[in-house]
């Protein structure tokens, strides 16, 4: 126990003795009936599952207390015999543990024990008893020789550092069938205000860009977005468009969750004080409690690590913050580079697009969203040439160019009806 835990016991005992203490002339009649009385109580006592004192008990702490002339640490509780040891394991299950431990250092304490009922059968052990032992020997992460320095940090400025992860959520109905939920979530790290939070049906990339181009849209653009090692993280688009905004993209180290411990508390809360209650049975009726909750509950109550309300400690720094680029939308376009072919087209996803005339034989940069592949812009050399368009074949064959590369109808071709099912035209008159 600790100085202080031993004190706060001290004083306990010290309260249950004091009437004796004060009262030295009491008759032995009396203290007999005070005895009796105090042992026939129940009693609160510090740190101990116990609620009755045997008169035994109470007799031993008049005579320390006495005895010590009013010392109060007499009272204090005694330290184990064994202190450090285990009475649950005799020396020899130690020694062998420890053993077993030297061989398996990485090993989870269900496997070590596993391992040891396949080795000494005889060898009985549960998980509480093992975990205390290892803690007590240092001998818990053994491989561990050099912790690392970890440090409780935040960010100074509102929109400094975002920290943004995904949590999966409960099933819903989709179609008539159930289905998976994920919440994507976003967190600044000064505030802890959450900047964009919603249920989505997938945890891919599409889904996380729709949350980071709604955060941006709403709270302003951050200057780092701390993030994980999914492969949605991880994507070419996502460290493009965040290249493009100015927001450096930092991924955290594998099998180290601590450097994103705010996002992670955060979803603690949802599961503790959201899910609980959530009733919806949809994916929309779900976000829309969930909006509900985040807007009226979280975002509006004191945290306790800052001393205000996200919403408030966000918004008071307001002129620290910047805003999105009017075309937010563009800079989640997917790129892809290809050269035009001389027959002027242009094949992206399966796709066959015509592209200018004067790029052809070029390297251009395609933009597009992958929610709508068919709205494609080209450019060159850092120059938009517009929108392009999918390749008509049935158009083209009608097109006649001059030796100026001018494309005209051809009003013959384009008249012509069609004498489908003969080999061969009718016989001329």
């Amino acid at each position: 126990m600790t100085e202080d835990e031993k004190i706060q016991v001290a004083v306990f005992r010290f309260s249950v003795i004091s009437d004796f203490i004060h009262a030295p002339s009491m008759s032995r009649r009396e203290k007999s009936r005070l005895l009796r009385e105090k042992c026939s109580r129940k009693w609160q006592i510090p740190f101990s599952e116990k609620t009755r004192i045997s008169r035994g008990t109470l007799r031993r702490w008049i005579r320390l207390y006495k005895q010590s002339h009013g010392d109060l640490k007499s009272l204090y509780p005694r330290d184990r015999t064994d202190h450090g040891g285990c009475r649950a394991m005799d020396d020899e299950t130690r020694l062998l543990l420890i053993e077993s431990r030297m061989k398996l250092p990485s090993a989870t304490v269900p496997h070590l024990i596993e391992q040891m009922k396949r080795s000494y059968p005889e060898v009985k052990l549960n998980n509480s008893t093992v975990y205390r032992f290892l803690h007590q020997q240092n001998m818990m992460h053994p491989g561990e020789k050099n912790p690392a320095d970890r440090r409780k940090f935040e960010a100074e400025l509102p929109n400094d550092l975002w920290q943004s992860d995904v949590m999966h959520g409960p099933w819903v109905a989709v179609n008539g069938k159930q289905q998976k939920a994920y919440l994507i979530a976003i967190i600044d790290d000064h505030s802890r205000l959450i900047v964009y939070a919603r249920f989505y049906l997938s945890e891919g990339l599409l889904s996380y860009l729709d949350a980071l181009e709604n955060g941006l849209a709403r709270r302003g653009m951050p200057r780092k977005l701390y993030v994980d090692n999914g492969s949605a993280f991880r994507s070419h688009h996502l460290e493009y468009a965040c290249a493009s905004l100015s927001i450096a993209l930092i991924h955290a180290k594998p099998y180290q969750p601590q450097g994103k411990g705010k996002i992670e508390r955060w979803f603690k809360t949802v599961r503790s004080r959201f899910l609980p209650h959530a009733e919806a049975s949809t994916l929309a009726g779900l976000n829309t409690a969930f909006d509900s909750w985040l807007t009226e509950d979280y975002q509006q109550k004191v945290h306790k690590a800052t001393g205000q309300t996200p919403f408030d400690r966000f918004t008071s720094k307001m002129h620290c913050l910047r805003t999105a680029p009017a075309n937010l939308k563009d800079y989640f376009r997917k790129m892809a580079r290809r050269t035009v072919a001389k027959d002027r087209t242009i094949t992206l996803d399966g796709r066959l697009f015509e592209g200018p005339v004067a790029l052809i034989g070029k390297r251009v940069e395609l933009l597009y969203h992958q929610s709508s592949p068919e709205q494609v812009e080209v450019r060159c050399q850092n120059k938009s040439f517009g929108m392009i368009r999918q390749v008509d074949q049935h158009v083209n064959c009608r097109v006649k160019r001059d030796k100026n590369n001018n494309p005209q109808m051809d009003a013959n071709l384009q008249n012509t009806s069609y004498q489908g099912g003969k080999l061969w035209g009718g016989k001329h008159e």
